[in-house]
């Protein structure tokens, strides 16, 4: 059936065009009042950054392995460099909107969000990365230790793959952030959408490389890996600014990122409509 042949549908499309624009507009202002927010709670942040240290024990463990032998082409050195780059891409990529998405939606305080009229995806999105700066604040003395320990040369000297790397970054977010959004829209079914949260956590450590370089994965297991999305939310900006990939493998892995980016992007949309549905149906 044709758009023109369903008013309901064109009605429907109309208003929610009209919302993502309205939306659009207003996301200045909800960063720059999000961005005060994170300021306030500086405290609270800063512990939140120190929770993110596992890739430090991870190193501590690769760097004792690789004193008996390399492993692959990873040397101490290598490792070194690897675990840092790690540690500094999750500050940057990471977000924490399942959990307030989860605690809103239980307590009801999701209905303050739905009676704005922003789309409260979009103000989800504008709380999380108005933090951003707050992180790339934090993260740059940690980049620079870490630079000044292994030396530059174990970065990238390819300028394009240099230039790609804040694009790369913006696709990572999007993907956990998009990820996250779902998880915790399934609180509209589930008093324990959280525990999903902590399945994909498990494969997420697996997959992404934040326990380990994907490429140490047995080959079967990586080759399965690479067409999931944990890839592109931490490891391939690692293995592009350490020059682990080529600049073919990076646009590739580029447009799988971005193709991972698209399809959650409707799926965060179509769970959250429907959650909304049935939140309303049942009289929250």
């Amino acid at each position: 059936m044709t758009q023109s042949g369903n008013p309901v549908l064109a009605v429907e499309l109309a208003g929610a065009r009209t919302l993502f624009l309205r939306s659009l507009r207003a996301l200045p202002v909800m960063l720059r009042v999000h961005f005060a927010e994170a300021i306030a709670w500086r405290a609270e942040f800063l512990i939140w950054v120190l929770a993110y240290t596992l890739p430090l024990i991870m190193l501590a463990l690769w760097t004792a392995v690789a004193r008996e032998a390399p492993v692959g082409r990873f040397g101490e050195r290598e490792f070194r460099a690897y675990f840092l780059a790690t540690l500094v891409f999750r500050l940057l990529a990471a977000s924490w909107v399942v959990w307030d998405m989860s605690f809103q939606i239980r307590q009801g305080t999701i209905v303050s969000r739905l009676l704005r009229p922003i789309h409260p995806l979009m103000q989800f999105a504008a709380q999380q990365a108005a933090a951003l700066p707050l992180r790339a604040v934090l993260a740059t003395p940690i980049a620079a230790a870490a630079i000044a320990w292994v030396g530059a040369d174990a970065l990238t000297d390819d300028p394009l793959q240099l230039a790609m790397l804040p694009l790369l970054l913006v696709g990572a977010w999007a993907i956990t952030f998009l990820v996250m959004a779902i998880i915790g829209s399934l609180s509209f079914y589930w008093e324990s959408a959280l525990g999903i949260f902590d399945l994909w956590l498990g494969f997420y450590f697996l997959f992404s490389g934040y326990l380990m370089p994907l490429e140490l994965l047995p080959a079967p297991v990586r080759a399965v890996g690479y067409w999931m999305p944990f890839r592109y939310m931490l490891s391939l900006p690692v293995e592009v600014a350490l020059g682990l990939v080529d600049r073919r493998e990076m646009f590739q892995g580029l447009a799988i990122q971005w193709g991972w980016t698209a399809i959650l992007t409707v799926a965060a949309w179509a769970v959250w409509r429907a959650g909304v549905r049935r939140y309303s149906a049942f009289g929250g």
